[in-house]
């Protein structure tokens, strides 16, 4: 029988399937004499099918196996070395149709090249994929050349404002100083985000080398990595690609034979949404609290302990490796004119495929709903997707044939953010979600300025009053005006962003905050202070089903004889809407 490779993803969201359990099975089945290479990878991207498990080197081609059973994995590693097609849940497949084949067609893959493909623990297999190639190209090269072929590729930072990559760096270039620092901010902190986990988790290395080629172009020594701590995996895995760099010679003193060096550190947050703003990373670094300071003077000229730094995230770090290798004119054919390249995405709610996709700039969001992220999850029709996380809106289903670039997702009222997509069906209510969104940028504010600090706690206290049955009209006027203020009144962009969930609800769901506070109804059927379960009469049969779920016994009625919901006593809970077969509950 034929040798295969077989690949586990025991990346986060993998393990947290049942990976782990997978790869063991795997691994007694090595030990027992099958003739398998057995390796590790990250995660592909597709983590509603975790765990998944690739095979190669068969006469099938390469196969992934989804939500995979370890109790089955070794008899289907056995039929793939047979030449059969294993009877499982086949989600990729090189040489015949499978479920998820279509989920890729409509990606192009830059930053995530190989993630889900290479283990990331190990150095040799990044560069066997062509890693620090870019860095040996760099450095016969000169800084000031490497600067211009950034700019000319029309890189812009993906950590949500889209500001010139290339230009950036030239201002910390240019900047005097007897030192300089560059900065990558892993600091991801958007509900719904994990696109700089996945990436740091699956090639940590890619984003390792595009820090020294900037360090080399910028003119700086050091380098710090800012990592939320809540990412173990993630952090364990860059220590083990920066220990094996500095052993290759890619990190440290004379890197590559050069009279270049570059030191890097690892440094974990506590978390906080605010230091995902970089002058209060940049405290938080020196161990300070992580707070925003006034701007200018601006990083470039001084950030960390007052000398030129330059920060970018990982995202925009990852992309510098394949535009260094393969030029800017490359990657100026993919994407717009304006935004060139590609955006990662994380994919979460409503949404059957969540995970993580990388598309072209300019394909429209309702190819990036039904095609790459392979439609809704539910029967209900989609309603709304929040980009940009709570600094960020939500685009309603009239506007899905919006490109995605930054100027045209701008335009709706929402911001590409660093890539979070929350996707929403007709079951959603607006209301509670800019409730919600406003009750996270509300704990997460720093409190240094009053507006944000009051601000978004006066319009939290609005929003829910709303949700609550006991809004006003006068609620809405208060809440753009509170907006207003908040914007023009805050220091960082925590408070600046941190009203668009409100504003862009109102601007395009209007009618439901109408129907909260005039109708006092919810008509997503969300918010329980406005719920009312009714029985309808001639659809109940009394079966007594209802009753008998109702936890405070507030349902009466006799078998087969019509039952009644008293409301006072009704705790709005749901519990007989969920246990009625025939339709008879009404909710509204």
């Amino acid at each position: 029988m034929t040798n295969v490779t077989v690949k586990v993803g025991l990346a986060s969201c993998g393990v947290a399937a049942g990976a782990m359990e997978v790869y063991e099975v795997l691994r007694h089945y090595q030990q027992s004499g099958a003739a398998i290479d057995l390796q590790q990878t990250a995660c592909i991207g597709m983590c509603f099918e975790e765990p998944i498990v690739e095979l190669s080197g068969g006469t099938l081609g390469t196969l992934s196996l989804g939500k995979v059973e370890p109790e089955r994995i070794a008899d289907w590693v056995e039929d793939y070395r047979r030449g059969e097609l294993p009877q499982a849940n086949i989600i990729l497949a090189e040489k015949q149709e499978a479920t998820r084949n279509s989920l890729l067609d409509g990606q192009t893959r830059i930053v995530l090249r190989n993630c889900g493909v290479i283990d990331p623990k190990s150095i040799a297999a990044y560069e066997a994929a062509g890693g620090y190639i870019a860095l040996q190209k760099a450095l016969s090269m000169k800084p000031e050349d490497i600067v211009e072929e950034v700019k000319s590729s029309g890189l812009r930072g993906r950590g949500g404002a889209g500001f010139s990559t290339g230009l950036k760096w030239s201002f910390a270039a240019r900047a005097k100083g007897p030192k300089k620092y560059v900065v990558c901010n892993a600091d991801e902190g958007d509900p719904g985000a994990f696109m700089d986990r996945s990436t740091l988790e699956g090639d940590p290395h890619n984003v390792i080398e595009g820090m020294i080629i900037g360090a080399y172009a910028m003119g700086a020594d050091e380098g710090y990595i800012y990592c939320r701590a809540e990412y173990p995996m993630a952090i364990a895995h860059l220590k083990i690609a920066i220990e094996a760099a500095k052993a290759k010679g890619y990190l440290g003193k004379h890197i590559m034979g050069t009279d270049f060096n570059f030191e890097l550190h690892i440094k974990e947050g506590a978390g906080a949404f605010v230091c995902g703003e970089e002058t209060a990373l940049m405290q938080s670094i020196e161990g300070k609290r992580g707070m925003p300071t006034i701007r200018p003077p601006f990083p470039a000229e001084s950030g960390l302990w007052g000398c030129p730094t330059n920060i970018n995230n990982v995202e925009t770090w990852a992309n510098i490796t394949w535009i260094i290798t393969n030029g800017a004119d490359e990657f100026r054919k993919i994407g717009t004119d304006k935004s060139p390249g590609t955006k990662v995405f994380a994919l979460a709610g409503k949404i059957a495929g969540s995970g993580l996709i990388e598309v072209p700039m300019g394909i429209p969001l309702k190819d990036i709903i039904y095609k790459v992220g392979g439609g809704m999850k539910t029967e209900k029709p989609f309603k709304a997707v929040q980009m940009g996380g709570p600094s960020g809106g939500c685009i309603p289903a009239s506007l899905l044939d919006t490109i995605v670039d930054y100027d045209s997702i701008n335009a709706t009222g929402a911001i590409m953010g660093s890539g979070g997509m929350v996707v929403m069906d007709e079951g959603t209510c607006m209301v509670d979600v800019a409730r919600f969104f406003l009750n996270f940028t509300q704990n997460e504010s720093c409190g240094k300025c009053t507006f944000c600090r009051i601000g978004t706690r006066r319009m939290l206290e609005i929003l829910t009053r709303i949700t609550e049955g006991k809004g006003e009209m006068e609620d809405i006027t208060r809440l753009e005006e509170l907006a207003t203020n908040i914007i023009k009144g805050s220091l960082c962009g925590l408070g600046q962003t941190a009203p668009n969930p409100v504003l862009t609800t109102l601007r395009y769901f209007r009618d439901e905050y109408l129907a909260h506070i005039q109708d006092k109804r919810c008509p997503a059927g969300v918010c329980t202070s406005l719920l009312r379960f009714e029985v309808i009469e001639d659809k109940c049969i009394g079966c007594t089903a209802c009753a008998r779920k109702c936890p405070v016994a507030c349902i009466s009625g006799s078998v087969k004889q019509v039952h009644k919901i008293d409301q006072e006593k009704c705790i709005r809970c749901g519990a007989c809407f969920s246990a009625c077969k025939f339709n008879a509950i009404r909710k509204g």
